[in-house]
């Protein structure tokens, strides 16, 4: 067959096949897909060979005329500029193109021929430039949502002329200006949300003559001054979200009370100060289920009427300067499933029926002045999830209730002044993933039923009165990060089957009467980035394996029994700190730790310091020193300043009022208490090396950083002022450790007052630290976050 007659099957083919069936709107979606990229596939089955286009994806015909309706084409990976095809069509009511990949600006001539629209959503794409002025000008248009683009510049002026428009979303762009007056001329509005954008300016006062609103989302917008008092006029308003804005004055009385069909109400992280709106017409917020004032400037305090409102679910005030009690209506609602009130100055006992009459799930009121016994009833709904009460003064025992609480997840009870044992059933949740107990007076063993909290990657237990032995269940906790159960009393050997937790991270059992050898098998624990063991009664040998241990930065074994040589493969680590000190290891050290940056490592060896003849001071030589009534001098100012100061400090510490800054961490947030610590330490400091705060001789630097990096560089004689006479070295060595703990860069790592006490109370059992570089005992901060998290607390405690 020939080209010519090829060409004319062709054409024959052509005008007989069924493809000039299609409609004329068929052909309009098929030129709009034309203009896309479509790797999925989706929309595959758009056919020239069908009669109509309503069987394809997403399209839907009218059943009388058969004239496309709607496009739904959310999800269907299409990448392009807006198809202006679509716009072609004449019934088109509904166009959904949401979370796909449409890019370019929008074309304001190529959007004004869509006048049958009435829901137009373009969210979730990358779309650019500037809104379209002229959308105002689709004369049907109910919905419009351009949300989560990339949009920038003002909003348009001239969507205050929309008709008929419901709802406006244009959340998470990149706009900016203020938000126009003229919207609230559109008195058909029912949702509004610019949330996320970086707009500024005050909330427009016209927004109160939307009297239709029902949701208003203006969260994290930039936004200024004080909440208009015509906001009060929204009598259907369910939703008002100001939060992460920087709008000042009172909560104003008028709009709180005046929002009678309100739902929910979120004003955190502004700057809103003032007492709370109190008062009988409280009681006409009756669908209140959710008010969240964080993270503000908040005073007085807590209202009983709001307390006592019927649907109340869940209230969080924390991160203000509230103070007084904790209403007792708050115990009867039934639908309270959340409280948080951390970082307050609240006081007095929790209500002794919380929980009892509603399924609390999470409960925080760390960091405030609370006292009284803990409630049995917190789990009485049996789905507490979160217990999170440290910072007080809680008192008494662990209520044996809370053992049974399966649900628990997450407990932080630390310090406080909690005595007794532990429930047997509490070390055993099999949920809990956080069990901090911190700085308490608690007894007995840890029970061997720890082997049912499968869950569990934090055991936080440090500065108590747990004794026995670490029980052999232990091992089971596959999970486990950190163990830190540092100044107790516990005693015996290491379990065997700790070599089986492959994620421990941080094992801290420093000051304790643990026996024994260590294990071999650590080796095998790869993930271990701190080992302390100080202050014990361990014996044997240093495993080599501990120098294969591929993260490890943190290792310390002073103050034990321990024998023989000092391993080479040390060497391979790459430590922050080492301590081998006051063991009877022997032998030679390793080269890479025979400098004197870390001669104090190893002090009070004497089989080191017999073959190191520089290692140990001579004490033949001659210094020149003052009288020992001179140094007994000194201790005595520091007792002095210790009486005097732990009272002031340790008054001002249980009284602190936040000092806040936006975006602050949880330590941030306690800045008081630990500015008050870190001056504290730098009085002992003083003491220690007779030098002042600031001097010519640090150059840049302060008195803090000068000890620690001449403690780095130099060594401890460096620092300690050398008329201070030699035989009280130990005690002086002890005294300087506690002022490092102070004076730490790290608010959140200095230890509490009442910690302080502690160390200064029983001087012999002081961790020593020469280099500056202490440990990092973990606090986890209030709300994982954490957060956290992190080592910052997210708080939420």
């Amino acid at each position: 067959m020939d080209k010519v007659e090829q060409l004319f099957l062709f054409l024959l083919l052509l005008f007989v096949s069924p493809t000039f069936s299609l409609n004329q709107e068929g052909l309009f979606l098929l030129q709009a897909k034309h203009q896309l990229s479509h790797p999925s596939h989706s929309l595959s089955n758009w056919n020239r060979r069908d009669a109509t286009p309503c069987s394809w994806t997403g399209v839907t015909c009218d059943r009388a005329t058969g004239a496309v309706t709607s496009l739904h084409l959310s999800d269907s990976e299409l990448s392009g500029p807006f198809p202006s095809a679509f716009c072609r069509l004449p019934s088109l009511s509904i166009l959904s193109l949401s979370n796909n990949n449409l890019n370019s600006s929008l074309s304001a001539t190529a959007l004004s021929a869509c006048s049958t629209l009435r829901r137009l959503d373009l969210s979730l794409n990358l779309f650019s430039g500037p809104i379209p002025n002229t959308l105002s000008h689709l004369p049907s248009l109910l919905h419009l949502n351009l949300s989560f683009n990339n949009f920038s510049g003002n909003i348009p002026a001239t969507f205050g002329n929309f008709r008929r428009l419901e709802s406006l979303s244009l959340v998470n762009n990149l706009l900016t200006g203020k938000i126009p007056t003229s919207l609230g001329n559109v008195s058909t509005l029912k949702e509004l949300h610019l949330a996320y954008n970086d707009l500024g300016g005050p909330i427009p006062s016209t927004l109160g003559n939307l009297t239709d609103l029902e949701d208003l989302w203006l969260a994290k917008c930039n936004l200024v001054g004080t909440i208009p008092l015509s906001l009060g006029s929204l009598v259907r308003l369910w939703n008002l979200d100001l939060s992460q804005n920087m709008l000042t004055g009172p909560i104003p009385e008028p709009v709180f009370t005046g929002l009678t069909s309100i739902v929910q109400i979120e004003l955190y992280e502004n700057f809103l100060s003032g007492e709370l709106p109190r008062g009988p017409r409280i009681a006409n917020l009756t669908q209140l289920e959710r008010f969240d004032a964080s993270q503000n400037e908040l005073t007085g305090t807590i209202p009983d009427e709001l307390c006592g409102l019927k649907n109340l679910g869940s209230l969080n005030l924390d991160v203000n300067s509230l103070e007084g009690s904790l209403p007792e209506s708050i115990a009867e609602s039934e639908n309270l499933y959340q409280l948080m009130l951390y970082n307050n100055s609240l006081s007095g006992s929790l209500p002794s029926g919380l929980g009892s009459k509603s399924q609390l799930q999470i409960l925080d009121v760390s960091y405030n002045q609370f006292s009284g016994e803990i409630p049995a009833s917190l789990c009485r709904g049996g789905g507490l999830q979160e217990l999170l009460l440290g910072y007080n003064s809680f008192s008494g025992e662990i209520p044996e209730s809370l053992g049974d609480c399966k649900s628990l997840m997450r407990i932080r009870l630390g310090n406080n002044n909690l005595s007794g044992t532990v429930p047997y059933g509490l070390w055993g949740l099999p949920h809990m993933y956080l069990l901090e107990l911190v700085e308490n007076s608690l007894s007995g063993p840890i029970s061997n039923a720890i082997s049912g909290a499968s869950n569990l990657t934090m055991l936080l237990i440090s500065w108590n009165n747990f004794s026995g032995s670490i029980p052999d269940s232990i091992g089971s906790l596959y999970k486990l990060e950190d163990f830190i159960a540092s100044y107790n009393s516990l005693s015996g050997q290491f379990p065997a089957r700790m070599i089986k937790l492959s994620q421990l991270e941080r094992l801290v059992l420093n000051d304790n009467q643990l026996s024994g050898e260590i294990p071999p098998g650590f080796g095998d624990l790869k993930k271990l980035n701190e080992i302390d063991l100080a202050n014990n009664r361990i014996e044997g040998y240093i495993p080599i394996e501990l120098g294969y241990l591929p993260v490890l930065n943190f290792l310390d074994l002073s103050g034990n029994r321990l024998t023989g040589q000092i391993p080479m493969e040390l060497q391979n680590l790459k430590l922050d700190h080492l301590n081998l000190s006051n063991n009877q290891l022997s032998g030679k050290i390793p080269s890479l730790f025979a400098s004197e940056s870390y001669r104090d490592s190893f002090l009070g060896n004497r089989g080191l310091c017999g073959n190191n003849p520089g290692l140990c001071p001579t004490l033949g030589k001659k210094k020149k020193r003052k009288n020992v009534w001179v140094f007994g001098f000194i201790f005595a100012l520091a007792g002095g300043v210790l009486i005097i100061g732990i009272n002031w400090f340790y008054s001002k510490f249980r009284n602190f009022k936040k000092m806040k800054k936006k975006g602050c961490s949880m330590s941030k947030w306690r800045v008081n208490e630990k500015s008050d610590i870190y001056s504290f330490g730098v009085v002992i400091l003083e003491l220690v090396t007779g030098k002042p705060p600031l001097d010519p001789e640090y150059g840049e630097k302060d008195l803090v950083k000068w000890v620690t990096s001449t403690l780095d560089e130099e060594g401890e004689d460096q620092v300690i002022d050398p008329t201070l006479d030699p035989k009280y070295r130990e005690e002086i060595s002890r005294l300087l450790s506690v002022g490092l703990l102070c004076t730490s860069s790290l608010p959140i790592t200095r230890p509490s007052m009442r910690r302080v006490v502690k160390l200064l109370r029983g001087v012999t059992r002081i961790p020593k630290s020469r280099t500056g570089k202490l440990s990092p005992y973990y606090q986890e901060e209030a709300s994982d976050n954490e957060n956290q998290g992190s080592i910052v607390f997210e708080l939420g405690a």
